[in-house]
Order: structure tokens, then C-alpha cells, then sequence
């Protein structure tokens, strides 16, 4: 317990919001969905790498998880990301824009903004890859 005060000690002055900071602490949605709908991997080219899985049903999101390899930005991305497009149809999900997971998070440090880049990117492949396979059928 004392570790997760200096670690929230340390998020908070480096610019991270309380929610944020919750999410990464947290680990929301962090995971795996079983037989996902859609799942893909992206790297950035700084290293960053983000997993997005979807469960989808008549085109409504009912779950989103995520799984990363990066820093605490990442974390809190990810979340607040899967957070807002649950219950949105695939249209509405990929429509939404980095300015409002950048809201949904309050504040995170300047240089950790690429995150949300990471994240968002991530979504709009994995939707992609979701009606790639579907039109396929």
C-alpha cells in the first residue's frame, strides 16, 4: 500500500489527473475478452505496443479490454478509451477523437499525449480488422 502512495505521489507531480491516475492504478479494463469479435496489436514506432479486443454484438460494442507495454499514459489511454466506447455502436466508437479521451482522462503530462494517439490508432485498426472480417463472411 505504501508503494501504490508513492507511485500516486509521483503520477500527480508529473501532471496525471486523479482519474487518471485511478485508471492506472487500477487497471481498468485491462485483460482479455474471450473469442473476441476483433483483436488487434499496434506498435508505435517509439515502442510503445497496444492490444485492443472487442466483443461486438449487431454492431454494439458490450465489452472492450485492453492490454499494453508502456508507461502509465498508456494505462490510463487504454482505459479511459475502452471506458467511453462500451455500449457505442462501431460507427460511434470509431468516430470518437483523441481531444475527448484527452476530457474523459483530465489531465495527463504533455509529453504523454502521444498515448492517446496509441490508443486511438489502435481502435480505428481494430475496427477495421472487426468489418474486414465481417465482409468477408
Amino acid at each position: 500500500m505504501e508503494d501504490e502512495q508513492v507511485q500516486v505521489d509521483l503520477l500527480k507531480r508529473s501532471g496525471y489527473s486523479e482519474k487518471a491516475i485511478a485508471y492506472f492504478i487500477k487497471r481498468v479494463n485491462v485483460g482479455e475478452i474471450e473469442n473476441p469479435s476483433a483483436s488487434l496489436a499496434y506498435t508505435r514506432p517509439c515502442g510503445d505496443t497496444m492490444q485492443i479486443q472487442l466483443k461486438a454484438n449487431s454492431g454494439r460494442i458490450t465489452n472492450a479490454k485492453f492490454q499494453a507495454i508502456g508507461c502509465p499514459g498508456s494505462y490510463a489511454a487504454g482505459s479511459a478509451l475502452t471506458e467511453t466506447i462500451k455500449r457505442d455502436t462501431l460507427e460511434e466508437a470509431g468516430k470518437i477523437t483523441e481531444d475527448e479521451i484527452l476530457n474523459h482522462l483530465g489531465d495527463i503530462p504533455p509529453a504523454k499525449i502521444h498515448c492517446v494517439c496509441l490508443a486511438k490508432r489502435t481502435l480505428d485498426k481494430t475496427i477495421e480488422q472487426y468489418k474486414s472480417a465481417r465482409d468477408k463472411r
